[in-house]
């Protein structure tokens, strides 16, 4: 039976596609070979290194975000290597899965599920690896699966103070474009990301931020790759061209989304989202709930998870939610499944995008019998009534 109205995709990613980025995809292909393709090619590899805020190669692949954590541990690492993963949530873990599968040797800093990374216990364990075992330290910017962001610039002062020769691999698959990422002042030597997060764009593309010291670790490198290697790809790039057939039209989609990225200004899309955030957890903590992030510092701009009460179930909430309210929320990830549901609330959204959600999670923990307070998506639209978003420049 057909439902009036907007479909709700209020889960952490895919995000919804703008329809402007939807009109640039629906192009006829082109000669990928040609020689009008470099223009679009350019103007994709520039613009993202804009987005990334570095001044250094971004090889973009036609690939999920997990073709983008093997590209990162193929070029860079060896068979054996030692690799330091913090696992702050499901995501952190597939990747330490992945290492495993490439013969690589990960070695975990565990957490609760309820924080970023921890720059001391990181400085802690670097400093006891007195021998410079440890190849790669690999941390997720922002776990989708908690809510949780971690301090980036802080972990790579937690390596520099351990003076710890460690290559950074960040994992900012949801967290480019939505919370603010610095390659080059943070010091990262590897970035993973994709295309459907914050850049609003479908599944499909996937990409790799590396450094100088990165690029010459991988000519060391002796792990197998072949569709991953950054050195082909970064020699075709030059030309503006790829080794392969690239997905031709995503990157119409791209070089969309980046003119709408620069033309809202990066600090502006940050500030939206961080507001949004906040007033979604003004509304968690009206509803008397609690979110999985317990550090206030690490709060999640791009998403917050919801911990339902002891003995009820989150997926049977966004059940209901879905047949009565037509809204998507994501579940929860292994070790959290059935006990949070989160609200995704990045890209292309704006405050009547985030009360609409609000205010179908308020029905649905009604109608679930949930045990709740009401009046949570009231005071989130107090909160933004009182914090409206000041505009700055344009990037």
């Amino acid at each position: 039976m057909r439902k009036a109205g907007r479909h709700f995709l209020q889960i952490p990613g895919p995000s919804p596609v703008p329809d402007r980025i939807l009109r640039a995809i629906d192009m006829p292909v082109i000669d990928h070979r040609g020689p009008g393709f470099a223009d679009l090619g350019n103007r994709v590899l520039t613009g993202m290194q804009g987005i990334f805020k570095t001044r250094q190669p971004v090889i973009i692949y036609p690939a999920s975000g997990t073709g983008a954590w093997e590209a990162a541990l193929v070029n860079a690492l060896n068979h054996g290597d030692k690799v330091l993963m913090v696992e702050t949530g499901h995501f952190a873990f597939l990747w330490q899965k992945l290492a495993l599968k490439l013969g690589l040797k990960p070695e975990v800093l565990e957490t609760d599920w309820r924080r970023g990374a921890d720059p001391e216990l990181i400085e802690k364990a670097l400093r006891a690896d007195k021998d410079h075992t440890v190849k790669a330290l690999c941390v997720v910017h922002n776990e989708t699966s908690t809510g949780s962001t971690s301090r980036i610039h802080a972990v790579r002062k937690a390596i520099d103070a351990a003076n710890h020769p460690a290559l950074l691999m960040v994992d900012t698959i949801s967290g480019l474009a939505s919370a603010d990422f610095c390659f080059d002042d943070w010091g990262v030597d590897v970035a993973v990301s994709g295309s459907q997060k914050g850049l609003m764009l479908p599944p499909g593309l996937s990409f790799n931020a590396v450094s100088e010291k990165a690029l010459k670790a991988s000519a060391q490198s002796n792990l197998p790759k072949a569709y991953w290697n950054w050195a082909e790809m970064i020699e075709a790039n030059e030309r503006g061209y790829f080794p392969y057939t690239p997905s031709t039209n995503l990157l119409f989609g791209l070089a969309e989304a980046i003119d709408m990225l620069n033309e809202e200004g990066l600090d502006n899309v940050f500030a939206r989202h961080m507001r949004h955030a906040a007033a979604t957890r003004q509304a968690v903590e009206a509803w008397g709930l609690e979110v999985q992030c317990q550090v206030n510092t690490e709060f999640s701009p791009v998403l917050t998870a919801v911990r339902v009460p002891d003995g009820t179930d989150a997926d049977e909430l966004r059940s209901v939610i879905l047949a009565q309210c037509d809204t998507s929320l994501g579940n929860g990830l292994s070790k959290v499944q059935g006990k949070v549901f989160r609200i995704g609330h990045l890209g292309d959204i704006n405050d009547v995008t985030l009360l609409g959600t609000l205010s179908g999670i308020e029905v649905g923990l009604h109608l679930a019998g949930v045990p709740h307070q009401t009046g949570g998506a009231q005071a989130a639209l107090d909160f933004l009534k009182s914090n409206r978003q000041q505009a700055s420049k344009a990037a």
